[in-house]
């Protein structure tokens, strides 16, 4: 277990490039690069636990893997293997749903598992809808909970419509309906985050995107390799983002962000509480990728309640920002946050109680009164996010956080880096 002490230290001037790569579009560069009968090159890719995980069992299917300086060139195979282990996805909720999509047309056997805390997150949503269409999925409490048993078989198309905005459950039935005969459908109840439909399309595959519908088309043949430069993640450059808001007299300049408008939504939220916010895009080639700029300046409460599956991965840190803040926030229509790394509303509630913030507890968001902090001792749940986020409050008084490995889940530099922020050091 590592022990972290955070203190203030007081205004800052900071702009760095050195934000965590992004990890969902990592995660889909190993995955998608085998859709492809031609290497891909992909530069920056995350070099953390998650992201390892893919690129290991990608390994273990039987790609082959060069690593030159910061690229990767991932070589798919003329013919997949079929593991005679199970595949290891860690703390990766991403690794295995959309796995799971990816290997039920595949011929061959499989078992993905996960450590503790992915063992206890819900499966179904993707099990059930993959079963609909013919894959032969198990796993325990019926398909449930991992580890999750996966015999490829020959897909049929479908028309799906999903009770939930998931990326996740999204992009797995995609990559499902890749290999399904015929023509498939997928609508869900807003727009989740595109990564995965932007990035297809992009290597060539015949889908549509129409609002909260896709349309697909089964491959003909393979698709065009990647050659892509992974962006910086919004998610873990949004901790400096409410750093800066929340720290007055301070600015941050992150530098060659992802600018996709399903991952810049906690931004947006700052915005309307106050902070003075600027986004300056460079390009625009997979996705929108540019600089954001943040200030501090006074914040105010704010309700959230829309675009709730833009939000699932910065609600944490943003619980921050509304503690910071004049007046009442609230947070609704956010159930989601209940089944991620942790159950990010309990986790969430119980370290601002800790902190003396006003706090309330809702079976799907919270309530916080914006006030005065107290120095505490509190816990990260396993959850990178929710470790990542209190780290933050150390800006404000001193405090103390339990059980940080799980930040080199998405963020291995996440300290080095704020190190230029407050005061931090580990504690034996």
């Amino acid at each position: 277990m590592s022990i972290l002490k955070v203190s203030p230290k007081g205004k800052f001037l900071y702009k760095t490039d050195k934000i965590a790569s992004d990890k969902s579009i990592s995660h889909r560069c190993a995955i998608f690069s085998l859709l492809s009968d031609r290497p891909s090159k992909i530069r920056n890719f995350l070099n953390a636990e998650d992201t390892l995980c893919t690129l290991h069992i990608v390994e273990s299917l039987g790609a082959s893997i060069q690593k030159n300086d910061n690229t990767l060139i991932i070589t798919p195979p003329k013919t997949f293997k079929e593991p005679t282990s199970a595949l290891n996805c860690g703390n990766s909720g991403t690794t295995m749903r959309l796995l799971m999509g990816f290997l039920s047309s595949l011929e061959g056997f499989y078992i993905l598992y996960g450590d503790k805390y992915l063992t206890s997150r819900p499966m179904k949503r993707v099990v059930d809808p993959l079963r609909m269409i013919g894959a032969n999925i198990d796993g325990r409490k019926d398909g449930e909970l991992a580890p999750i048993s996966i015999r490829g078989a020959k897909l049929t198309s479908f028309n799906y419509n999903s009770p939930i905005s998931s990326a996740q459950v999204k992009s797995a039935l995609i990559l499902a309906g890749l290999r399904a005969k015929g023509v498939s459908t997928i609508s869900e109840p807003i727009l989740s985050r595109d990564h995965t439909e932007k990035m297809l399309k992009a290597m060539g595959a015949n889908i549509r995107s129409d609002e909260c519908k896709i349309t697909l088309h089964s491959m003909t043949k393979p698709l065009k390799p990647l050659d892509i430069i992974v962006p910086n993640d919004p998610s873990s450059g949004f901790f400096f983002a409410v750093a800066a808001a929340i720290t007055p007299n301070s600015k941050v300049i992150l530098k060659n962000m992802l600018l996709n408008p399903t991952r810049v939504e906690g931004y947006k939220v700052l915005q309307r509480m106050g902070a003075k916010i600027e986004f300056i895009e460079k390009e625009n080639s997979y996705d929108s990728v540019g600089d954001i700029v943040i200030q501090h300046a006074p914040l105010k409460g704010v309700v959230v309640e829309e675009n709730i599956a833009w939000l699932i991965d910065e609600l944490p840190a943003l619980s921050i920002a509304f503690a910071c803040a004049k007046g009442k926030s609230l947070v609704k229509n956010a159930k989601e946050l209940r089944v991620k790394e942790s159950d990010r509303i309990s986790s969430v509630v119980k370290n601002l109680k800790k902190l003396d913030v006003q706090a309330v507890e809702f079976e799907d968001g919270y309530e916080v009164i914006g006030g005065e902090f107290k120095t505490a001792t509190l816990e990260s749940y396993g959850d990178h996010r929710v470790a990542m986020s209190f780290i933050v409050a150390g800006l404000r008084v001193p405090i103390t956080l339990k059980d940080t490995k799980c930040i080199n889940s998405s963020f291995p530099n996440f300290i080095e880096l704020f190190s230029n922020l407050g005061n931090v050091f580990y504690e034996d």
